[in-house]
Formats: structure tokens, C-alpha cells, sequence
């Protein structure tokens, strides 16, 4: 059984080539290949909606720097999460119709996912399905678990114009932060989040030395840091912390898309000052996925929580998509309807 006739064939994107600097439509290709069809456990459903997120372009290389993701394979489709329709299953205990989010769909018109490593998109939960591929969960768990920000807190956001930058700001706002500083890249970016998104102030890359910038908007320093870009931001965010401050590193920026050298501290002064630098990655918290998704739901119908996001059309933009993102051209999170 299902929804509508399958095609024979189906288009993907490949990566052709290990990138070398900066990201271009080059490196891809857009290919017809076979619908394949779903054995045991297996589900083949058709990608509605697909995101692109920074850590991609970390996996275009022939050895992955992140621990547990595999690096993307030459002349094979991209994959990434994606909100997906079933349309054909074997066996799963899910029907064609059903939506379904997953981490591998994405990159690809059609399919072939795990039903085990499918999970039911809620249309209850969250009022718009695209919102289940928003970065959340990554800002969630390194706002609340990493940095764990208090009511009163002075709080700094490096990229905080970036898909988990511009929730980590509002979390740290629902926390009960007095204060909410982000980083940035433009005036423009830095406006939209004051006037947008909840900030209190913005110090941007390349307006002069970030610590000169994060001592004006922070006079009275800082007690939690949300770090997503390392190299000057975070050496500048150290500098400025209070005794006790706990800093949450989530992401290096700047090392990934090579923006900046990798951050160096005094360690005397993180002895003496108490403070806590401590790494965060999602896969070690998972359970704050269900969690993230409840606060977020709850946030969107009250209008306390926003999804900052762009859109694009088509698998032929999703290349664009992710050279786009990587360039710092839209605020929040990237998604591709295909």
C-alpha cells in the first residue's frame, strides 16, 4: 500500500569532491538514481522538508573530526535530517502517510530509513513539522545542561545568529537571564538580534577586538558562557567571565569553516577564578530531544519562543543551501522544502 504511485526514479545530491576552502556549487552534483525499495524493518519515504547545518561542511573530508559522524563519501548522496512521508514499509507498524523525522533522509527526493531510527512527527506538539529540524535540542541541552544559566545570570552567545544561536538567547531569556549578549557577524545581524530576538547587545566580528567589545556590553561580566565558534570569541569570553563562571562548549566555528586559530587560556587564571569550561555534544543527551520538544512547542503557541529560520525551494538549492549557511547569509536555521 501507498499514499501515490512511486517513481522509477528518484534525484540526489553527491559529493564529487573533498572541498578546499571555500564551499562552492562545484563540489556537487545533482543525480538521478533508482527508488530503492524498503526490506525487513525498512521504511522508503519521501523527504518533504530537509535541513543544513555547519557540521556538514566539518564531514566533507575523507576522515571525520567529529567522533561517532561519518564523513560524507565521494560519489555517494549526502545525508541529513529531514522530515519525511512514508510511502511504503515492511513490516514497521507505520503506514503510508505517516510523518516521520530522521537524521539520514535528507540530500534525497526518496529514501530508505530504519523504521527503529524513524520517529513520528507529532503535528500536536509542534504547530509547524519544519520546527522538529530546528537546532534546539543542541541549544536546549548546552543552555540548561552545559552552562546550566540561572535566574540573573549575565549570559554570552558566540554565532548567536545561527540556527542554535538564535534559541540558545531565547532559552537563556526563559531561564531567567538578567542579561543576554550575542556575537555576530554584521550590524545587520546584530539589530535583528535586539530588535528580534531577545538580545540585550551584540558584539560583531571584525568591528575591532572582541574583548574590548564584550567589557562594554558586559560591564559587570559574565557568569555563563553558550560558546559555538571557539578561536578569539571564546579566549574573549574567558577574559571577561566572573569567579564561578561556567562556560559551555558546544561548537568551534571557526576552526570548521577556517575563520580563526584555535582559542588558547591562561590556566592560572580558570584555577583561580573557579571557572568551569565543559564540552557538550548532543549524543550524550539524547533525552533532552522529548524534553527540548515540549518547552518548544509550549514556547511557540505562547509566542515566549520564536523559530528563526530560512526556507528554499527545491533539491537543485540544496547545495546553495548549505554554501549560503556557511557564508553567514541567513539568520537561524537553513531548511530546503524538496
Amino acid at each position: 500500500m501507498t499514499t501515490h504511485p512511486i517513481p522509477a526514479t528518484h534525484r540526489e545530491v553527491r559529493l564529487i569532491a573533498y572541498p578546499e576552502g571555500k564551499l562552492t556549487d562545484e563540489y556537487f552534483e545533482i543525480a538521478e538514481a533508482p527508488v530503492p525499495r524498503p526490506g525487513p524493518g525498512e521504511l522508503l519515504v519521501r523527504t518533504k522538508t530537509m535541513a543544513v547545518a555547519a557540521v556538514m561542511r566539518t564531514l566533507m573530508a575523507a576522515e571525520s573530526p567529529v567522533p561517532l559522524l561519518r564523513p560524507f563519501k565521494l560519489g555517494q548522496a549526502l545525508e541529513g535530517p529531514a522530515v519525511s512521508e512514508v510511502v511504503a514499509e515492511s513490516g514497521t507498524g507505520f503506514a503510508p502517510g505517516d510523518l516521520v523525522t530522521t537524521q539520514t533522509a535528507g540530500w534525497r527526493e526518496y529514501a530508505i530509513v530504519p523504521a527503529a531510527e524513524a520517529e513520528r512527527v507529532d503535528a500536536e506538539l509542534l504547530p509547524d513539522p519544519g520546527a522538529y529540524l530546528s537546532q534546539g535540542p543542541t541549544a536546549y541541552m548546552g543552555i540548561v545542561r552545559i552552562a546550566e544559566v540561572r535566574e540573573g545570570d549575565t549570559v554570552f552567545v558566540s554565532g548567536a545568529a545561527g540556527g542554535v544561536g538564535t534559541l540558545a538567547g531565547q532559552i537563556a531569556r526563559l531561564r531567567g537571564a538578567k542579561r543576554v549578549i550575542g556575537s555576530t557577524s554584521s550590524q545587520a545581524k546584530a539589530d535583528a538580534l535586539i530588535k528580534e530576538l531577545g538580545y540585550d547587545a551584540a558584539v560583531i566580528r571584525g568591528a575591532g577586538p572582541i574583548e574590548e567589545q564584550l567589557r562594554a556590553a558586559a560591564p559587570e561580566g559574565i557568569d555563563a558562557v553558550f560558546d559555538n565558534v571557539g578561536g578569539e570569541q571564546l579566549e574573549a569570553a574567558v577574559a571577561v567571565a566572573n569567579r564561578g563562571a561556567r562556560v559551555a562548549l558546544i561548537g568551534a566555528l571557526s576552526g570548521q569553516l577556517g575563520q580563526g586559530a584555535l582559542a588558547t587560556f591562561d590556566t592560572l587564571a580558570l584555577v583561580a577564578n573557579s571557572i568551569t569550561l565543559r564540552g557538550g555534544a548532543l549524543y550524550d543527551h539524547l533525552d533532552a530531544i522529548p524534553e527540548w520538544y515540549r518547552v518548544f512547542g509550549q514556547g511557540l503557541r505562547e509566542g515566549t519562543l520564536t523559530f528563526p529560520h530560512a526556507r528554499l525551494t527545491g533539491i537543485e538549492s540544496a547545495p546553495r543551501a548549505l554554501r549560503e549557511l556557511t557564508e553567514g547569509r541567513h539568520i537561524g536555521a537553513v531548511l530546503v522544502e524538496l
